[in-house]
């Protein structure tokens, strides 16, 4: 009788052990490989411009079928290429990591279907870090009046104006800049929100009044500009 059930349980592991090899996951003779670039985004770059470069040393995971948590990761080499090796055939999704300025993780992902025995090219993933990923930049631009005991003495460019920034939901300001030689100013690192951009002119007694803009940022990657010139008045 115990050989008869060791029999038994012995067909039923080598159905149990058939059966796993035969779905997604290690086990076959397929390979599944591609690449990793990293897209830089620095800040004090006016014009958002990135980096791409090869992503070396990154983790790159793997998730078998539709299972929830993935089944393997490797590392790229120095060149940002990745390889899994003895892979059963089925679908199966990449991923690798986007890193926002604050450590926020962002899984991007490809999705692939291997045949048995063969080998499988994973479309370029595509991974973004820096402290200008995922924000934006409001520019504008501010031209003086320049006045001396109310004698009109020129006028330009408003090179080294402050001009501030806050959010509407928010009574004060966060952040101020300088407007530059060319009369531009820049706020880097902006999040979608409404905002007010505001800054300081006079009338001829020197009286201070504020100059506003409102402005709405959307989305994330662009260069949101005001676009009429702010115009003000200064004493000097």
């Amino acid at each position: 009788m115990n050989r008869f059930f060791s029999v038994i349980l012995s067909v039923l592991l080598l159905v149990a052990l058939n059966s796993c090899n035969n779905g997604e996951g290690e086990g076959g003779t397929g390979i599944i490989e591609g690449d990793v670039m990293r897209v830089l985004h620095p800040d004090d770059n006016y014009n958002l411009e990135t980096d791409t470069t090869v992503a070396a040393k990154v983790d790159v995971f793997i998730v078998y079928g539709d299972d929830t948590f993935y089944g393997d990761d490797v590392e790229t080499d120095d060149k940002g290429h990745y390889r899994f090796r003895y892979m059963n055939p089925g679908k199966y999704t990449i991923f690798a990591y986007s890193t926002k300025p604050d450590g926020e993780k962002i899984a991007v992902s490809q999705e692939v279907e291997l045949k048995k025995g063969a080998t499988v090219t994973v479309p370029t993933i595509y991974i973004h870090e820096g402290k200008a990923y995922g924000t934006s930049m409001i520019k504008g631009r501010v031209y003086a009046r320049y006045y001396h005991n109310s004698n009109y003495r020129g006028e330009g460019w408003a090179y080294d104006q402050r001009v501030f920034i806050k959010r509407d939901s928010e009574p004060y300001h966060f952040d101020d800049v300088r407007v530059g030689m060319d009369g531009y100013f820049y706020f880097q690192k902006i999040t979608p929100g409404d905002y007010t951009i505001f800054t300081f002119t006079e009338n001829l007694n020197e009286i201070p009044d504020t100059v506003t803009r409102s402005i709405k940022v959307e989305n994330a990657g662009t260069i949101y500009e005001i676009p009429d010139t702010i115009n003000i008045i200064s004493n000097v």
